[in-house]
């Protein structure tokens, strides 16, 4: 039987205990669809949105990936462990009796904004080839360079000892276990990741998500819980392009759209759809030429319930 032919994006609230990995292969199982990707791993203990890409929407991963994450994290202190948080061995034990709400609140603005962080040990990271995760469970720790990252905001939720309900908001290559981690160790009483949500990612939040089981027994309604791929570009404004401008985006070239250029930066980013409402792609302003150049073009058959309306 032949694979159908589909593009979009299916917005899953990951359980927990299973792997990013798995979900997918769960998604392909159940569609058929061949051409399938996740933008965004979440770790088996952590639940939440992990946007499921399908068909041409795969190459929108990276603006979903790039985008900004909402987390609630919960953290124990007293203990750390090998993996940085509860699936892990501990390894050090702390006396949290006398850490208060204050005292983590007053850390807090040190683990915000632009912040450098060194990926744990058990991350799919790899050196020299190998998974840092396959060298951890082999006993062998190497050197991980820390990495910028940022960090827009972190609030206490709620404070119920020795566990600390933290919201994080930040953008990618933050690595909540590595928080609770660094949080421990600025405490003096070690600490773990005890419970992880992830709340939004991009545009798509908690509410747009789906259960595995609601996509399992959609049977072949399930393309009706897809959000279209121009969807992982919600933050990017809209222009529409007449008919010769259509074609000519569709074959690679630049085109002008005098409207929209008026107040547009250099290199500014656009969706862009045509007068039916068909999203065709991503184009990048050249403010010296006055053209809008294709970064991204996409063959949609369908419109997009997105598309500007005239």
């Amino acid at each position: 039987m032949a694979r159908p032919l589909v593009d979009g994006i299916f917005v899953l609230n990951k359980p927990e205990g299973v792997t990013s990995m798995d979900m997918v292969r769960m998604a392909k199982r159940v569609t058929r669809v061949k051409r399938v990707g996740h933008a965004g791993t979440l770790d088996p203990i952590a639940t939440g949105v992990l946007p499921i890409c399908f068909g041409q929407a795969t190459r929108l991963m990276e603006y979903l990936v790039d985008g900004r994450k909402v987390y609630r994290a919960t953290f124990t202190l007293g203990t750390a462990t090998d993996t940085y948080d509860a699936l892990g061995e501990v390894t050090d034990r702390g006396d949290a009796s006398g850490v208060t709400r204050e005292d983590v609140e007053a850390l807090l603005p040190g683990f915000t904004g632009a912040v450098t962080q060194q990926p744990p040990m058990f991350s799919a990271l790899k050196h020299e080839g190998k998974r840092l995760y396959e060298l951890a469970r082999e006993g062998i720790e190497v050197e991980r360079p820390a990495r910028d990252v940022v960090v827009y905001s972190i609030d206490i939720l709620g404070w119920t000892p020795p566990a600390v309900e933290l919201e994080v908001v930040c953008g990618r290559g933050f690595y909540m276990r590595t928080l609770g981690q660094d949080l421990g160790v600025a405490l003096g009483c070690y600490a773990h990741l005890s419970a992880l949500t992830r709340e939004r990612a991009g545009p798509f939040a908690l509410a747009d998500a789906h259960e595995p089981e609601e996509l399992e027994a959609a049977g072949e309604a399930w393309q009706d819980l897809l959000q279209p791929p121009d969807a992982a570009l919600a933050r990017i404004e809209p222009i529409v392009v007449e008919p010769a401008a259509e074609r000519h985006l569709r074959n690679g070239q630049a085109v002008s759209v005098p409207s929209a250029g008026v107040y547009a930066k250099h290199l500014e980013e656009r969706r862009a759809y045509s007068a039916a409402g068909l999203f065709l792609g991503i184009v990048r302003f050249n403010r010296p030429e006055g053209l809008w150049q294709p970064e991204k073009v996409f063959a949609l058959s369908e419109p997009s319930p997105l598309a500007p309306v005239p």
